[in-house]
């Protein structure tokens, strides 16, 4: 009987670029958090003589072979088991492609969940996030769920303390943004060139033609695939400190410090005195508001970060030049001059999907019908904190 899994989505609580590092990717610091919405990956698998794989899918534009993240991780788990079986993975896609919530990526740990449970083997943990990072950097997020801290290239994860679920609201524009394209852009704009309304540069790049992006955002030598020649990484070198990302990584890191002296700790975070009483989603359809501690933990997040400008995707910097009504969509999420504001609102990784948190689901509700009377798709769901994130992982 086959494995049917809820492949969940994520956001970027905010998202910091750094140089490229040696190996061609660049460094990053981001919040992971994930999202109710989900695709659906169902696995059947059966030991055989010979390994298999069959991949079918609702989309037109999802491959169907091995460039399918999912593929990729089911062919490298049976490899690491030294287990050869038939394999059948059925994507029944619900999330945009190419829209930065993570859905492939999340695909590809739905597909190594349900092959895990279809055949009673699963590899050790430390090995499944090798094999998820191999695959692709969001992957190994989705093997954690909830709140998650994102270093080197997003792929080293650690999970951090979550806040209580949150009404979503999140806008899918009629837009593809290109990952590479948007790294690209990144490095003409911390390199000092100006970027036109199109997100264009107006003078020409300092990269040599000969030096190319993959889909997976890395900077490589066309004729070198060991890594960045020596030539381009001198033209890097007026990109960020690394030290941003790690002090970026230290601010995420203070919103679950403590002090002993029973005052708020270093993030502004006021506990709860009552932690029994939990306050949430009262049934389906129902009504719920953030309590105190919910609220100050997004609001404290909200002001975490480097300068003045508190929580931040760098991707908006050149993306919204390129995609202006991706910055009117996130207005309209805000909505600060209405009785219905966002307590934050952004785009998720390089885009085109953008997302408002609110306090209620009247708000939430009211962001939503201001998005969609532009034209905009927007659907509401919840922040999807860790342990109900696996609790409703497999759908029975």
């Amino acid at each position: 009987m086959a494995t049917c899994v809820r492949s969940y989505s994520k956001i970027n609580l905010g998202l910091a670029i750094g140089p490229v590092r040696a190996d061609g990717f660049h460094g990053l610091t981001t919040l992971y958090q994930t999202l109710g919405l989900h695709d659906l990956v169902t696995v059947s698998a059966k030991r055989a003589a010979e390994t298999r794989i069959a991949l079918m899918t609702n989309h037109p534009f999802v491959p169907r072979d091995g460039r399918n993240t999912a593929w990729r991780m089911v062919e490298g788990c049976l490899a690491r088991l030294g287990v050869a079986a038939e394999v059948g993975i059925h994507i029944e896609k619900r999330l945009p492609v190419q829209g930065g919530m993570g859905a492939g990526s999340a695909n590809a740990a739905a597909a190594l969940l349900g092959l895990e449970r279809e055949l009673g083997a699963a590899l050790p943990g430390v090995e499944r996030l090798r094999l998820a990072a191999e695959v692709g950097s969001d992957v190994p997020l989705f093997l954690l769920g909830g709140a998650v801290l994102g270093l080197g290239r997003g792929e080293l994860v650690t999970p951090i303390p979550d806040f209580p679920r949150t009404w979503c609201v999140v806008a899918v524009p009629q837009v593809g943004v290109s990952t590479p394209a948007a790294f690209k852009a990144w490095d003409e704009l911390v390199e000092g060139k100006s970027i036109d309304d199109k997100g264009e540069p107006i003078s020409q790049s300092r990269i040599p033609e000969k030096h190319e992006r993959t889909n997976a955002g890395i900077l490589r030598s066309a004729q070198d695939d060991d890594g960045v020649s020596a030539d381009v990484m001198a033209e890097l070198t007026s990109l960020p400190q690394p030290d941003r990302l790690s002090e970026l990584s230290l601010a995420y890191s203070s919103l679950s410090a403590k002090t002993g002296d029973g005052k708020p700790g270093t993030s502004g975070i006021v506990r709860d005195p009552n932690p029994e009483k939990k306050q949430g989603l009262s049934g389906e359809g129902q009504s719920y508001a953030l309590n105190d501690l919910a609220e100050n933990t997004l609001l404290a997040l909200v002001r975490t970060g480097i300068g003045t400008n508190g929580l931040h995707n760098d991707f908006e910097d050149v993306v919204f030049p390129q995609y202006p009504s991706l910055r009117i969509t996130k207005r309209q999420l805000m909505g600060s001059d209405s009785d219905s504001p966002a307590i934050y609102a952004a785009l998720s990784g390089s885009g085109s999907a953008l997302f408002g948190l609110y306090r209620s689901e009247q708000d939430a509700k009211a962001a939503q019908l201001r998005v969609q009377s532009s034209g905009v798709e927007a659907l509401l769901t919840e922040t999807l904190p860790r342990v109900e994130y696996w609790e409703r992982m497999f759908a029975e």
